[in-house]
């Protein structure tokens, strides 16, 4: 970060930085239609992730949400207050949000939020992993992304993007792409095409298994697309039934690839290889 930004006056522009994957929305129509995705959730104060010159920022402020922001560009921080000082006056919080603390004072105190932005595509994966970290907190994350990750966030079972980030995704959340952006309607344009995403929290609140077990089978599972579970589990169902390892790969479940199974297949998997009770 830069501790000593330029001095901005009003007609300045904040600079789009490559090291953090700033591309800078510029079609007021389509920031409208990102603020929208959260009119079911009014109820909810909202944070915004990376709002660089506040072209999304305007329309939560217009509509009237309990709004905070963080941003870690400092020039973009700068720009914030100059242009929004009574709207955002002590609701910058100027950090990482990777490491800021989603349940503490700096946001809400602990209480629910909705989370929405134009986030950085370099590390749009990291912040949906983070989401889900504090799923508990945020029952509705929307906002713009690459597209190709838009794809794999919503893909279904047998679809070629359906992957690790579908099923780590979708256990909690339910989702929506709500629709495509071309590279024209930023500054600069970025090399890829982008998309808004829609994630709701489904009812699921505990799995019926140790979470970092689920998320070891799902990664494993995953880690060569082509082969079948026989395959890729191999090693893992081994290590979790040593004494039933030639029994459970006979059944005809591991005939499959990890692109034809559900989330829900996922789960039941899991449980099955981690109760030593239980024969497949």
């Amino acid at each position: 970060m830069n501790k000593n930004p330029r001095p901005l006056s009003f007609d300045d522009k904040v600079r789009a930085k490559k090291n953090l994957g700033q591309h800078f929305l510029k079609d007021l129509s389509i920031a409208e239609r990102i603020a929208d995705t959260l009119a079911d959730f009014r109820h909810l104060p909202v944070l915004e992730v990376g709002p660089g010159m506040g072209v999304l920022t305007q329309f939560l402020i217009q509509k009237g949400y309990n709004l905070k922001v963080v941003e870690l560009d400092s020039e973009s921080v700068s720009y914030l207050r100059l242009h929004f000082p009574s709207s955002l006056d002590k609701r910058i919080i100027e950090a990482d949000f990777l490491k800021l603390p989603l349940d503490g004072p700096e946001v809400f105190d602990g209480q629910p939020f909705a989370l929405i932005g134009n986030y950085p595509y370099n590390i749009s994966s990291q912040i949906f992993f983070r989401v889900v970290d504090y799923r508990d907190l945020i029952p509705i994350c929307s906002g713009m992304i690459q597209k190709e990750v838009a794809e794999r966030l919503a893909a279904q079972p047998g679809s070629k993007t359906y992957g690790v980030l579908s099923v780590l995704i979708q256990v909690w959340y339910d989702i929506e792409y709500c629709f495509s952006v071309p590279p024209g309607v930023f500054n600069p344009p970025p090399k890829v095409q982008s998309a808004v995403i829609r994630m709701v929290r489904n009812n699921v609140r505990q799995l019926p298994c140790a979470e970092k077990d689920f998320r070891t089978l799902v990664k494993t599972a995953f880690s060569t697309r082509r082969k079948t579970l026989r395959n890729c589990l191999r090693n893992l169902v081994q290590d979790w039934q040593p004494d039933h390892f030639s029994d459970i790969l006979q059944d005809p479940l591991f005939d499959q690839r990890a692109e034809q199974l559900s989330v829900q297949d996922f789960i039941d998997l899991t449980v099955r290889l981690r109760n030593n009770d239980t024969k497949l």
